[in-house]
């Protein structure tokens, strides 16, 4: 009795098993059988990255594009200027607004705009009293190299301690604004100038229609890839022919008509034969 009732017992457990296997059969985890495959991740979305060096504010552009290419992202970051070769050849950044000169092997670069340079003093310096000073009016005053302390803005904390004067843009003398600083206007100095610059390999759809954008090329141009008219695959044509048993052809178009079928000898036209 007590065998029978063990073996009723093991029936029962055994129900509730995938094909009615022992314990030792059934996964202990929730790891997938080798039938299953997993589902394809979804392409990741393309995103625009945009590198710019200091005094560039690309705002405008970066709305314009939001504007004609909502579906394609734009991040922007600002770089130092001894970074903005090295943006480019790691990737960091799919475009750059550099400030020429670059090296440019292996870059396409499109010069934008030429920027103003200013002389940047200490506060109460003698050039505030001037709108615009001459450089050549300021040979017996020290300046400073931007790049040997660091870079403009640690530069200018420099120029406020009184050490020396800087010539920068005008654009990177706003942006860092600086206190107990003056700038002017400066006449007879090399200005610098800013480029858009990426990899020549790297130039696709995307990268064009951002060129466009910088360049005030307008929605409907014909020189930008958004504006390209898509093609458009013909439907193929309906078979017209038709699947079905074809009809037998009407008598009247199997056989060809007799002329003198129903007509007396005297029926017949008078011509020549």
């Amino acid at each position: 009795m007590a065998g029978f009732m063990d073996w009723e017992f093991a029936e029962v457990m055994l129900q509730g098993y995938p094909g009615g296997g022992y314990c030792e059969d059934v996964p202990a985890d929730d790891t997938p059988t080798p039938d299953a495959q997993p589902a394809p991740d979804e392409a990741a979305p393309r995103v625009l990255r945009i590198a710019y060096v200091a005094g560039v504010t690309p705002g405008k552009w970066i709305r314009r594009w939001e504007e004609r290419m909502p579906h394609i992202p734009l991040e922007a970051f600002m770089i130092d200027d001894d970074a903005q070769r090295e943006v480019l050849d790691d990737g960091r950044a799919h475009m750059g607004f550099v400030r020429l000169p670059i090296d440019r092997e292996g870059l396409s670069v499109i010069p934008l705009y030429e920027e103003q340079p200013v002389v940047v003093a200490p506060k109460g310096h003698e050039i505030s009293v001037f709108e615009e000073v001459a450089l050549a009016d300021l040979a017996q005053e020290s300046f400073l190299d931007a790049a040997a302390l660091g870079g403009p803005e640690a530069a200018l904390q420099v120029v406020a301690s009184g050490a020396g004067l800087l010539i920068l843009p005008m654009s990177v003398a706003r942006h860092f604004n600086v206190k107990d600083t003056v700038a002017r206007r400066l006449t007879g100095a090399e200005g610098t100038e800013i480029a858009l610059a990426w990899p020549a390999e790297a130039t696709d759809d995307v990268l064009e229609e951002f060129i466009g954008v910088v360049r005030g090329r307008t929605a409907q141009s014909s020189r930008q890839p958004s504006a390209q008219p898509q093609k458009v695959k013909k439907e193929p044509k309906p078979d017209r022919r038709g699947t079905g048993t074809k009809k037998a052809p009407k008598v009247a178009q199997r056989y060809a008509p007799n002329p003198d079928k129903g007509r007396g000898k005297g029926s017949r036209k008078k011509g020549k034969r």
